[in-house]
């Protein structure tokens, strides 16, 4: 589905360029927020499930440093089968989202050059490639966004620019971030455990873990979802030559 047709241009105006010929067509990105939406939803259900398996490693490991012959071997390989099914779980749902995530951003991304194209300071394939440069993928991507959120926003009917709050941004991308630290330290954790004491912590980390996960699970559908329907807004609006 697309917002315009090859060569339509908005209307010029003070501060806005008026659609080039060489400039990508919008496309309308509410089917890939939809599916975001869906997915984003399973993700963060996903994690909040790991935070109970957590939770109950944890308090298995408390009665099992205080009292050990009252813990159960099939509650520890219970404990086990649990954290080893969802963790299989939580890598499909973040392997599903992430490509589709890609995908909507790159596409609101292309969108934003219509909108603004002397908006951005990189060109839209870092709207895939910013992702998998290493320590990079920690600023780039959030420094992208942004840039989409701005050229998204109507501006104003004198033509002037409006501002519009970027928390959602970077809301999601601070929560985002964090919670991919915790989930590295997680992973390194359970590598080392090997007594009740290790077991715990890695256990009670996981849990604080996947309450992080959940929580940017949440932010991004926000986020999502408001940046679409600032594009879809000003693509129908006043200005959008549609």
């Amino acid at each position: 589905m697309s917002f315009g047709t090859p060569g339509s241009a908005p209307s010029p105006m003070p501060g806005y360029q008026p659609q080039l010929p060489n400039l990508p067509v919008l496309r309308s990105p509410l089917g890939l927020a939809t599916a975001l939406t869906v997915l984003l939803s399973i993700a963060g259900l996903v994690n909040l499930l790991s935070v109970g398996v957590g939770a109950y490693t944890w308090s298995l490991t408390q009665v099992l440093t205080g009292d050990p012959v009252t813990v159960r071997d099939d509650a520890l390989r219970q404990s086990d089968v649990l954290t080893g099914v969802l963790a299989s779980f939580q890598t499909l749902s973040l392997l599903a989202t992430g490509v589709v995530f890609i995908i909507w951003f790159h596409r609101v991304r292309t969108n934003g050059q219509v909108f603004r194209p002397d908006g951005f300071s990189q060109s839209s394939g870092w709207a895939i490639g910013s992702w998998f440069v290493p320590v990079g993928n920690l600023y780039l991507p959030y420094r992208i966004a942004k840039q989409i959120w701005r050229a998204a926003v109507q501006p104003a009917p004198d033509g002037s620019s409006r501002r519009v709050s970027t928390a959602p941004v970077t809301a999601w991308w601070l929560v985002w971030t964090a919670s991919t630290l915790c989930d590295t330290i997680v992973e390194q954790l359970y590598k080392r455990v090997d007594t009740p004491e290790g077991l715990a912590v890695a256990s009670g980390f996981s849990a604080f873990a996947g309450l992080c996960t959940a929580a940017a699970a949440v932010l991004a559908i926000l986020f999502v979802r408001k940046l679409t329907a600032l594009q879809h807004a000003r693509a129908m609006g006043p200005y959008a030559g549609v």
